[in-house]
């Protein structure tokens, strides 16, 4: 089933090229949390990274975790999306390229293009199994 877990509301909310908080639990058991970019896509949260990084280490031996957007002064609200993580290839450099192109324009979008080229980039997916706004 499509959309079960968000509204219209959360939906529109979503399409905002707002920071986003990826929560990943480390070996410890402690939250790792860090920023980055996002974008929905139907039902899963999109987030890209580089392969060697600890949220990455983090997701392959525990997948659950969270991703938080929003909350603070003129955000409008926010919300925590929490369910499992996984990591999926980026064949073409096609995400990367759609996430710069989310938050940036122009030349500087083109430059981050050329510079992120070289990188093991891969994409993670949060399956949403629960959704909570937030003020």
């Amino acid at each position: 089933m499509t959309g079960i877990l968000l509204t219209d509301k959360a939906r529109q909310f979503l399409q905002k090229p707002l920071i986003a908080y990826l929560t990943t639990i480390t070996p410890e058991g402690y939250p790792h949390t860090v920023p980055v970019w996002f974008a929905l896509d139907g039902d899963e949260i999109a987030v890209i990274a580089v392969r060697s990084t600890r949220k990455v280490a983090h997701i392959q031996a525990n997948p659950r975790g969270a991703v938080t957007i929003g909350g603070g002064p003129g955000d409008g609200g926010g919300y925590l999306l929490q369910g499992d993580l996984r990591v999926e290839e980026d064949p073409d450099d096609a995400w990367m390229k759609r996430m710069i192109y989310r938050y940036e324009s122009g030349q500087q979008a083109e430059k981050d293009i050329a510079e992120w080229a070289p990188l093991d980039i891969i994409v993670i997916r949060l399956a949403i199994k629960r959704a909570i706004a937030v003020a």
